[in-house]
C-alpha cells in the first residue's frame, strides 16, 4: 500500500499539467414546462423535462426502476442547433443533481451561453459554465454536448474525426442484462446473443453465481461484470474473481465500496481480471489517487460533466498505464453518441442506455455485428426521429 501512496504524493501535480491539454420548444407535447434563455448576441438554450421508459424494469445490487428522469437540451446559433441531454437516476441525484435542480442550472449557464458571441471558444465556455455550481453535473454534461454537438457541426465534421481517431477502432458494446429471475435472465440473454459480442452482468447480491450459470446455459460469450460496491468481503471478492474468470469473464467493475481503496488495491493484485472503478470515480481530478489501486476506469459523461472532460480523463488515464472504459446512463442516442465519439480511444465500452429505452428521439451511433458503428454526420453523429 505505502508504493501507491508514494506514487500518487510524486505524481499528482505533474499529472494535472498532462490533462490540461429564433427559439422554439424542444418537444412537441412534452413533460413539463419549458425554460428559455432570452435572446442576445450569442447563443440561445432551450430545455425541457423528458422522462426515459425502459423497456423492461432495471434491477442492479441497490435498486430497481422502470423510469429516469432526463432533460432535453438546446442550443441554437446563427440558424445551427446543437442537442444535448441531462440523465439523472435518482440514485445518483448527490452527483448527478435533480430535475428542479438541473432545470435551475441550465438557466443559469443559459446566461453564460448568450453572453458569448464565439461558440469556438469553448474552454472559456465550458470553464465559466462550470464555476457555476459544484455539483449539478448531469446538467453540465447536457451544456456540453449541446455545444460540441453546436461547434462540430460549424466546423462540418464529427468529434471523432476532430480529436483524429479512427473509427474503424470502435469496439463492441456491452449489452446489460440486470438482475431478475433465471426464466427472465435466459429470455433476455437470448434476446442480445445473436447481436452483440460482449454482455455485461449486474452482481452485487446473494445470487452472484446463479446469475452467471443461467447465462453459460444459454450462451458462451464473453462477460464483463457489474458488482456496483456489491461485495464487502474482500476474500469472498478475490473468491469470487477466481471463478468468474473460469466461467468466462473478461472484467469487473466496482467490485467494493467506492471508498475501500486499500481493499481494491489488495484485490486488484491479486485478480487475474481487470478491475475498474466507476463509483469510485467522478472526474478527472479523482484519477491520480486510483492509480495502483485499480486497473482502469469506466468514463461517464453525466457524471464528468461532458465530453470535454472526459476527453482529458482518456488522456490522463493513458499516461498513468491506465486502462479506459466509457460507459453511460439510461440515456437517448443524444448523449450515448456524444459519448461513442470517444470509443476508438477505449478498452471497453458499455454504450448500450440507448437501446434500454422504448422513447429515444435521436438516430445516432448504431450497433452493427455487436460493434459500435459511428455515424459521419457532424458534431455528436445525431439527428432527429421523423
Amino acid at each position: 500500500m505505502a508504493s501507491r501512496r508514494t506514487f500518487i504524493k510524486n505524481a499528482s501535480m505533474a499529472t494535472l499539467a498532462m490533462a490540461t491539454m429564433p427559439t422554439v420548444p424542444i418537444l412537441a407535447g412534452g413533460a413539463g414546462k419549458g425554460r428559455t434563455a432570452r435572446r442576445g448576441k450569442g447563443m440561445t438554450l432551450t430545455f425541457e423535462p423528458y422522462e426515459l421508459k425502459l423497456r423492461h424494469v432495471f434491477t442492479v445490487a441497490t435498486n430497481s426502476r422502470s423510469t429516469t428522469p432526463d432533460i432535453q437540451v438546446r442550443l441554437d446559433y446563427d440558424g445551427v442547433v446543437g442537442y444535448g441531454e441531462a440523465s439523472m437516476p435518482p440514485y445518483l441525484s448527490k452527483e448527478l443533481g435533480t430535475v428542479d435542480s438541473v432545470m435551475d442550472f441550465l438557466g443559469r449557464a443559459a446566461r453564460v451561453l448568450e453572453s458569448y458571441s464565439d461558440p469556438m471558444m469553448m474552454e472559456d465556455i465550458l470553464s465559466e459554465v462550470d464555476a457555476l455550481d459544484t455539483g449539478n453535473a448531469a446538467g453540465k454534461a447536457a451544456v456540453d454536448i449541446a455545444l460540441h454537438d453546436l461547434v462540430g457541426k460549424l466546423m462540418g465534421q464529427p468529434w471523432y474525426r476532430i480529436w483524429g481517431l479512427n473509427p474503424g477502432k470502435a469496439p463492441s458494446t456491452t449489452f446489460t442484462i440486470g438482475m431478475d429471475t433465471p426464466e427472465v435472465v435466459r429470455q433476455k440473454t437470448r434476446e442480445c446473443a445473436e447481436n452483440f459480442n460482449i454482455l455485461k452482468v449486474k452482481l452485487g447480491r446473494d445470487n452472484d453465481r446463479e446469475m452467471i450459470e443461467t447465462i453459460r446455459s444459454v450462451t458462451n460469450l464473453p462477460i464483463a461484470v457489474d458488482a456496483n460496491q456489491g461485495w464487502t468481503d474482500r476474500e469472498y471478492a478475490i473468491d469470487m474473481i477466481h471463478w468468474l474468470a473460469s466461467q468466462g469473464v473478461v472484467m469487473v467493475e466496482q467490485p467494493m465500496p467506492k471508498d475501500r481503496l486499500d481493499d481494491v488495491a489488495w484485490l486488484s493484485e491479486k485478480s487475474p481480471l481487470p478491475v475498474f472503478a466507476d463509483e469510485s470515480i467522478q472526474r478527472l481530478c479523482d484519477i491520480q489517487r486510483l492509480k495502483g489501486a485499480f486497473t482502469g476506469i469506466n468514463i461517464k459523461l453525466m457524471k464528468c460533466t461532458g465530453m470535454r472532460e472526459a476527453w482529458k480523463m482518456v488522456s490522463t488515464a493513458r499516461a498513468l498505464g491506465m486502462k479506459v472504459m466509457v460507459g453511460c446512463m439510461t440515456e437517448t442516442s443524444c448523449a450515448v453518441s456524444a459519448a461513442a465519439q470517444l470509443s476508438p480511444a477505449v478498452d471497453f465500452a458499455d454504450l448500450d442506455g440507448n437501446l434500454l429505452i422504448s422513447n429515444d428521439r435521436f438516430e445516432g451511433v448504431r450497433v452493427v455485428g455487436g460493434k459500435l458503428t459511428l455515424s459521419d454526420l457532424p458534431g455528436i453523429g445525431i439527428r432527429l426521429k421523423r
